[in-house]
């Protein structure tokens, strides 16, 4: 995987094989951040990256000037891995070893922007949780804030909630969510 653009554009991140990650293809990520970038000023969000695995979307968001960005997954190598490598890049991304419905539970924080990328086999009943937990536990800011999900395209969210739009790119979607 690489980073796409900003401050370490091109960097190459190569992940032990032994994560349990699926990382966003470079094509999907260029996607998603074209629209990204023409919405927000990323000096000014705090990201939360659930189901953050290698830490790609984090990496992405800190090259391009982000730096509130938390990063929460339950495996312990995944968050050691986002934090050795943040460390080599010299960013801070602060990183929660937890499973994320337990987090999103107790935590007290709001974002601006929660990027999730759960595992692809999740029921539609597990992407609905998530949704109903960022939104009933206020993760995001007022009016401004939004979830963004990637999932499978053969995993429609569109009925969910709060859905607003979706964005395809070969085998992946983006669903947005918002107030």
């Amino acid at each position: 995987m690489r980073i796409i653009s900003g401050k370490f554009k091109s960097k190459r991140i190569t992940a032990p094989k032994k994560l349990p990650i699926r990382p966003t293809t470079d094509i999907a990520k260029e996607g998603l951040f074209n629209i990204l970038n023409n919405t927000y000023n990323f000096t000014e969000l705090n990201v939360l990256d659930l189901f953050a695995g290698s830490g790609n979307i984090c990496y992405e968001f800190a090259s391009r000037g982000c730096s509130q960005i938390t990063a929460v997954d339950k495996h312990y190598n995944c968050i050691k891995f986002i934090n050795q490598t943040s460390s080599a890049l010299g960013i801070q991304i602060n990183t929660i070893k937890k499973d994320v419905y337990t987090y999103l539970k107790s935590a007290n924080q709001s974002f601006n922007l929660i990027f999730a990328d759960p595992p692809y086999d999740f029921t539609i009943d597990q992407f609905e949780e998530i949704v109903q937990l960022v939104f009933d536990q206020k993760h995001l800011k007022e009016d401004e804030g939004v979830l963004i999900i990637e999932h499978p395209k053969t995993t429609p969210l569109s009925s969910l909630a709060y859905f607003s739009d979706e964005r395809r790119y070969g085998g992946s979607v983006f669903s947005f969510f918002k107030k």
